[in-house]
């Protein structure tokens, strides 16, 4: 759909569920957007702030919250604006900028939840030699590889199928997620395989790789005191809750579409507001409940408030 300037234009399908009711559709995005941001914030702030908290766990989990805030406003935006319209419409640059932004910080995620996973692996298994393998320095190589490894990986996709001519140009998403592959023409095979390759290197690997690592951490605390299994079951959960929980999410959003199951409208909008409204939020709750050093933090900063 060419509209003037030789601009291709994208049409969302996945926002008719909401049309009738968009005003209240969008009070409650643009709220769910200010708890992201303002719980997130809270807690990596809460981190900065303390420097109790200057400790490797703590700087991945302020990284992971900040990831989550990206995350966030490289959709909300369009879509609070998208809930406003009569029209639902993206040119095609934006939505491969949108796609790649999305992509890379979810993989992003799972590499630092490896981190994480790798942290307490050391600490628990090898607390002697933590300080020797865990270092700031080591910390701050892996964060920014955690965000510039995605970006590179991610960014060949949309550099490939650019300029590629398409043959549809409605999206069954509320955002631009691995359904764009099926807008051009012809299927590509290196994209398919280029795909396939940043899949497994991104989402499988890491996700065993941290269930290697858990599975070694309660080996070992298994053998050890019931004190040891209790502090290493409360730093370890909240890390395996979300895992779990953003591994079937990007399940649905990246293998689903792909094996051409077609899904009825309401349940692709619920899916898709589950990945972009319930994580985001998930993830500040899990860990500003359940660690205990950053509860204590948040409660006296309520209190103060208060």
């Amino acid at each position: 759909m060419d509209i003037g300037f030789n601009v291709t234009y994208i049409t969302f399908d996945g926002h008719v569920e909401v049309q009738k009711y968009r005003y209240l559709y969008f009070v409650i995005m643009f709220t769910a957007y200010i708890l992201i941001i303002c719980s997130n914030s809270t807690i990596v702030c809460i981190i900065v702030i303390n420097k109790s908290l200057h400790e490797p766990m703590y700087i991945f989990i302020a990284a992971l919250l900040i990831n989550s805030v990206l995350y966030s406003t490289a959709i909300y935006p369009k879509l609070l604006i998208d809930f406003l319209s009569e029209q639902q419409i993206i040119s095609y640059s934006a939505c491969l900028f949108q796609w790649f932004l999305c992509y890379t910080l979810v993989v992003s995620e799972f590499f630092l939840l490896s981190g994480m996973a790798y942290d307490r692996y050391v600490s628990i298994c090898k607390p002697l030699q933590y300080h020797t393998i865990i270092r700031t320095k080591t910390v701050n190589i892996f964060l920014i590889l955690a965000w510039l490894l995605p970006a590179c990986q991610i960014s060949v996709g949309p550099l490939l199928i650019a300029n590629e001519k398409l043959c549809y140009f409605f999206l069954k998403a509320i955002i631009c997620n691995s359904t764009v592959n099926k807008l051009q023409c012809v299927s590509s095979t290196v994209l398919n395989i280029l795909g396939l390759i940043v899949f497994v290197i991104g989402v499988p690997l890491p996700v065993l790789f941290i269930l290697f690592t858990y599975t070694r951490i309660f080996i070992a605390t298994y053998r050890s005191s019931r004190e040891v299994r209790r502090k290493a079951a409360q730093t370890c959960l909240p890390h395996l809750l979300v895992l779990i929980n953003f591994s079937c999410l990007i399940a649905y959003d990246v293998l689903l579409p792909r094996l051409g199951i077609d899904f009825h409208k309401t349940v692709r909008l619920i899916m898709s507001l589950q990945l972009v409204m319930y994580h985001p939020l998930f993830n500040p709750i899990m860990y500003g409940l359940k660690m205990k050093e950053i509860y204590k933090h948040l409660k006296r900063l309520f209190l103060r408030v208060c």
